[in-house]
């Protein structure tokens, strides 16, 4: 099995450095709990910072530390200094990153000195990683403080194979490109073979920023990112079920379970715990709370809210006033409501063990979790996790990822106090039954879907990604190919070229007017059409004008609209069979009323076929007007013997039968070729590659999966090989 490279922003292990002395210890929570079993179960090793800026630490210091992490922890430290720890990670990640992607576009920092030191830190874990790495190791990044790595990687080790995976919401387009930086964050991610999110709304809004900042399209979800296929999946993250559930069961945790017991009595228990950041929504929720009490006076001395903020941050001011707002209000609401023996609100700012974690979880009647916006959100999940006895009910926000995959808990809306009031009412009045019969079956599916299946689920899916585009990489026309392609021509007597236009021979024009042959492509198809030996048939979906005034004088044959008119050599146009076009008249208004209602596209009409133009459209509005229009024609056009073909960045409507494999096999039949080289770009040249004899060339520009042999990756390198036909 190959080596696993975990490459996170901290190692799994703390290092503190008291009185001289360094001490090692694992650490708790987030990602390092997370991975923690699983990276043990391969032949791995662990990258990140060591959590000791660098120029703290002497030369013995730095190989003491690297030894023991290497020799005990199957960890390898990152060393950076201080001002590169400000400036990177309380700086860009945590001012930038972080509120920006959670959609708090108004704390967001554009700073370059930030970005600098950002791209100056992910260099330095490049370069560790580059000393590191052997030949066949898998390298798994993780997380927002490194999505500059993939491409750093890439550029020194071409062939390595590289996950991402994103542990935060990747935020929608309208947010996203208010990055100055944003371009670069997206080249960065997309050099990695898979990146991963928690949900399909962020896959979703990563494809979309791709599309519209990149113009890079995909199919579902792999990116023709250039010359590199790259899958884009969601692999919502689980907890260590086991490791939960069975933790109950622990004397510890039960001791921990009676101290609480003892302290809140028979009162029901609210259980509120998180990270202290402005995006957990913990002010949204204590106001909700002291809201329920206003409206359910009864409740007073009979619940009580365990609110625990862990400390998070402390350097950022929007941390620190957050925490002093939070104090402030836990401060009113026990002055407003409290009484003698009974305080609403028991507040902890402190990081919990995980003996008093599980006993919280178990003891609870209600965990109240509604973040403004999270990735995840495991909390929930381990909530539900530690209800050994099925009881208790989660109240979970719609804005937290784990809400698409719980269900079945109470989901709320974070900024609406009423509803959350109206939640916990709920929760406190439903039935035993009703609790375990939720939650049997949000356990029954995250026990399933755990951490470790998560993590195998992304390696994996890497593994099938990779070998997927060594199977395309397989059919690259390599230089070897290209020599033997060459060698075959120069032996044969009896040519034939079936080539398509546009994407093949010429770019892509943002009108079809536009697409003109430019003067290079002019000479190499008077250079291929001169000799004799060649006959060049240009497979196109243009219009029969355009083509016969392009390519006036040439000694070519010409198929235009896909195969509904055919122009041989001195002879005029002629249609493959009788063909009616009266189905227009019911179908062009229909195709007026979308390009009225989508600006930038517009309709071409040919003599057998209409075009719904959608190249310079917003990609969004493009994606859904495409997806709609599709559906209304496929609707109306199948009773009247018409297909509805989809290419790039257009809509067409034509004939059903006629097609370019139909009219290609006229000129392959024509006589005993001994060399036949067909080249197209889009699906409707499958056509062509469908019908060619086993013998053929037949080669697809761009990286999808094609019939095609071959492959190249644009119009430069299909003028290249025809040159060197022509030398």
């Amino acid at each position: 099995m190959h080596r696993l490279l975990i490459v996170s922003n901290r190692l799994p292990i703390t290092i503190e450095k008291r009185r001289g002395n360094l001490r090692f210890r694992h650490s708790a929570g987030g990602l390092a709990t997370g991975l923690g079993s699983f990276y043990k179960s391969y032949d791995s090793l662990w990258i990140g910072w060591c959590g000791i800026p660098s120029d703290e630490m002497d030369m013995e210091e730095k190989r003491d530390v690297e030894a023991k992490l290497i020799s005990d922890y199957k960890s390898h430290p990152v060393f950076l200094p201080k001002r590169d720890v400000e400036m990177y990670y309380h700086g860009f990640c945590n001012k930038t990153i972080w509120p920006l992607f959670h959609c708090f576009t108004q704390y967001a920092l554009y700073d370059k000195s930030l970005w600098e030191s950002y791209k100056r830190v992910n260099e330095t874990f490049c370069d560790q990683i580059t000393n590191i790495a052997r030949t066949h190791d898998n390298i798994w990044i993780h997380d927002y403080q490194l999505m500059l790595l993939p491409k750093m990687i890439r550029k020194k080790l071409p062939n390595a194979q590289i996950g991402f995976f994103l542990h935060i919401p990747f935020p929608p387009f309208e947010i996203f490109h208010l990055l100055p930086w944003r371009r670069e964050i997206l080249e960065g991610l997309l050099e990695a073979d898979l990146v991963g999110f928690h949900t399909y709304d962020y896959v979703r809004n990563f494809l979309d920023s791709c599309r519209r900042l990149l113009g890079y399209e995909h199919t579902v979800g792999q990116v023709s990112a250039g010359d590199r296929l790259v899958n884009v999946d969601t692999f919502p993250m689980g907890v260590d079920y086991d490791r939960f559930a069975s933790a109950v069961e622990d004397a510890k945790v039960q001791k921990e379970i009676q101290r609480i017991r003892k302290r809140v009595g028979h009162r029901k228990v609210i259980l509120s715990i998180d990270r202290l950041d402005y995006t957990k929504g913990i002010i949204h929720r204590l106001e909700a709370f002291d809201y329920f009490l206003d409206k359910n006076p009864k409740y007073k001395e009979k619940v009580t809210l365990i609110n625990v903020a862990v400390p998070s941050r402390a350097k950022v001011e929007h941390y620190r006033l957050l925490k002093k707002q939070m104090d402030e209000l836990v401060g009113k609401i026990n002055g407003k409501h409290g009484r003698i023996g009974w305080m609403p609100v028991w507040y902890l700012y402190q990081f919990l063990p995980f003996s008093t974690l599980v006993a919280l979880y178990n003891v609870a009647d209600v965990g109240l979790i509604t973040p403004l916006k999270d990735g995840m959100n495991l909390i929930a999940k381990e909530f539900i996790a530690s209800k050994t006895d099925g009881k208790g009910v989660l109240i979970l926000s719609e804005m937290a990822g784990a809400a698409k995959e719980l269900g079945e808990a109470t989901i709320v809306n974070p900024n609406n106090r009423e509803e959350i009031a109206k939640a916990l009412k709920e929760a406190l009045t439903m039935s035993d039954e009703e609790q375990q019969e939720r939650n049997r079956v949000m356990q029954k599916r995250i026990q399933r879907y755990n951490v470790e299946r998560w993590a195998d689920d992304f390696v994996e899916t890497l593994f099938r990604t990779k070998k997927l585009q060594q199977e395309l990489s397989a059919k690259k026309l390599t230089y070897k190919i290209k020599r033997k392609l060459i060698d075959d021509f120069h032996k044969s007597k009896k040519h034939l070229f079936l080539l398509d236009y546009d994407g093949t021979l010429s770019p892509f024009a943002e009108k079809p007017e536009m697409a003109k042959p430019d003067k290079e492509l002019a000479v190499l198809l008077k250079a291929l059409t001169r000799d004799k030996k060649n006959e060049v048939v240009i497979v196109s979906g243009r219009n029969k004008e355009s083509l016969g005034k392009w390519f006036e004088g040439l000694d070519a044959e010409l198929i235009a609209e896909h195969g509904a008119w055919i122009k041989e050599k001195e002879k005029d146009w002629e249609t493959v069979e009788p063909m009616v076009s009266d189905w227009k008249e019911e179908i062009k208004p229909i195709l007026e009323r979308y390009g009225d209602r989508t600006p930038g596209s517009f309709i071409e009409e040919k003599d057998f076929s209409l075009v719904w133009h959608y190249r310079k459209v917003d990609p969004a509005l493009a994606s859904a007007r495409a997806n709609e229009l599709k559906d209304a024609l496929l609707h109306l056009t199948a009773n009247l013997n018409l297909g509805v073909l989809e290419g790039n960045k257009v809509i067409e409507i034509k004939n059903v039968g006629i097609h370019k494999g139909q009219v290609a096999l006229r000129w392959i039949s024509k006589q005993n070729w001994d060399f036949i080289l067909a080249i197209g770009d889009d699906w409707t040249d499958e056509d062509v590659f469908h019908v060619l004899p086993e013998s053929a060339y037949s080669i697809k520009v761009g990286s999808l999966p094609s019939r095609a042999k071959f492959n190249v990756d644009s119009v430069k390198d299909v003028r290249s090989l025809l040159q060197d036909l022509v030398v």
